[in-house]
């Protein structure tokens, strides 16, 4: 049996990026054999550029396709849920863009069925992988940088009244969110991913920059598990775009690269407190291999865990981890309280955190 997998993709949205960034480069171990979109034009525009020739309307006629080993869902957010547990249940592996699901109630239930399944399912967290990222994680994993003491993360980008021509933008019933959402949950991802768990928050949200149903704007006070305390503050209304994302360690303090999209890509700046500290680091990447940013590096990995010989790079405890956040930060907004976590199905917004006059749109 060849161990290349063919995959499915739906939406063609971020997904002719998925398939641009993580199939065609990781074309030895894919293959992008179906597309599936509403629109017949937007999904020839696509076929066409990578000559995939199966195009159907139709989710249920992938889920039949007895020769597609992947569903890759690119839908909006809404949908993923459905889609996620009906690809489970045929069988099929399963890729699914952020966020996984829009309640945590959601999640648990993708969790149940995970389990009675023979498909993997991976979601999709692509800034975490690049050199910049993996670097500071290898730094952090040796046990090098010490004790977490504070950390800060910046989403300042800027998304004008045309992004929201797209009609299911800016709606709590098919985006399930704004800033925090679709935005700020990769850096919050990152954060979460080299700092630990977050144990309280205290945020805010606020619609400042256009006339959305959801947040462009918030801020947050975090105390982590480990007692290292951090602030998140984002905004779609800067002028420009900037992600930055800064950790003060015991022994060093890491800055991201300031690029927007691709935190993770470029090295980050690291500053070691002392000559032995620097030592250690150096010593420590002097034969570090390339590690390709994004989709490229996750997709490989994601291979590597069909085979058999290799973890799964994200998992749905990741996006539960995610998911918490955004919940708890919606409900420390609303209550004007702190939050701790985690949350469990007794919480007030564990079915859903969107705001009840907005659940039946």
């Amino acid at each position: 049996m060849s161990d290349i997998r063919n995959v499915a993709v739906i939406g063609m949205g971020i997904g002719r990026s998925h398939i641009l960034d993580g199939y065609v480069s990781n074309g030895d171990k894919f293959r992008v054999i179906a597309l599936c979109d509403l629109s017949p034009e937007r999904m020839d525009a696509v076929g066409e550029e990578f000559g995939i020739s199966r195009r159907v309307t139709s989710f249920e006629d992938v889920l039949a396709m007895d020769d597609v080993d992947v569903i890759d869902v690119c839908t909006p957010p809404n949908l993923h849920f459905p889609m996620v547990m009906a690809a489970l249940k045929a069988g099929k592996h399963v890729v699914c863009e952020k966020p996984l699901v829009g309640s945590l109630a959601q999640v648990d239930a993708i969790v149940a069925q995970e389990k009675v399944s023979r498909g993997l399912l991976m979601p999709v967290f692509q800034y975490r992988f690049g050199d910049g990222i993996e670097q500071v994680k290898a730094i952090i994993d040796a046990g090098i940088a010490g004790r977490p003491f504070v950390g800060t993360v910046e989403t300042f980008w800027r998304r004008d009244a045309d992004y929201y021509a797209v009609p299911w933008r800016g709606k709590w019933a098919s985006e399930l969110g704004g800033v925090l959402m679709g935005h700020a949950i990769h850096p919050h991802d990152m954060f979460t991913y080299l700092m630990g768990d977050i144990a309280r928050i205290f945020g805010r949200v606020a619609t400042r920059v256009n006339p959305i149903e959801v947040e462009d704007t918030i801020t947050a006070s975090l105390e982590m598990k480990s007692g290292a305390l951090a602030s998140f503050t984002a905004t779609l209304g800067d002028v420009g775009n900037m992600t930055r994302l800064r950790l003060a360690f015991e022994n060093v303090s890491f800055e991201s690269d300031h690029t927007p999209y691709s935190p993770g890509d470029k090295l980050w700046t690291i500053e070691p407190r002392n000559g032995e500290t620097k030592a250690r680091i150096d010593a420590l990447l002097k034969d570090w291999v390339h590690v390709p940013p994004g989709y490229a590096t996750q997709m490989a990995r994601f291979h590597a865990a069909l085979m058999g010989t290799g973890p799964l790079p994200i998992t749905s405890a990741d996006s539960r981890r995610s998911l918490e956040l955004v919940t708890a930060f919606y409900h420390s907004s609303s209550t004007h309280k702190d939050v701790a976590l985690p949350i469990a199905p007794d919480h007030p917004l564990y079915h859903s955190w969107v705001p009840p006059d907005f659940r039946s749109s």
